[in-house]
């Protein structure tokens, strides 16, 4: 399934990028790191693109949200040295329940 790499690549495009413009604004680190964490980020915008066709926009960015939150935790937990609790696991089990629903083959309809 093409859609789970490309889910983990624009989760690490958003979140990182996103991360280097906070490590440059918020704590004041050089401007090429929110140069890079810019950079990142428009990258990320191109990478849903990339999706199967019959995949529409919308679905897209829905299901991806639950990767999201799922790298978003795991990112938390990494650098921030916060682990997930456990109302937080079940959040992102449920989330990723819908991912999959969502992105599950659908029946060609017949002409």
């Amino acid at each position: 399934m093409r859609a789970i790499p490309l889910f983990l690549l624009a989760g690490l495009l958003e979140i990182g990028g996103g991360y280097l413009v906070w490590l440059w604004l918020r704590e004041r680190r050089p401007w090429l790191l929110g140069i890079a964490g810019l950079a990142a980020l428009a990258l990320y915008g191109v990478v849903p693109v990339l999706q199967a066709r019959e995949h529409p926009f919308g679905r897209v960015y829905a299901a991806y949200g639950a990767v999201f939150i799922l790298l978003s935790a795991l990112w938390g937990w990494a650098v921030d040295l916060r682990p997930p609790d456990a109302r937080d696991c079940i959040g992102i089990a449920i989330c990723l329940a819908g991912a999959l629903v969502m992105m599950w083959p659908r029946a060609v309809a017949a002409s």
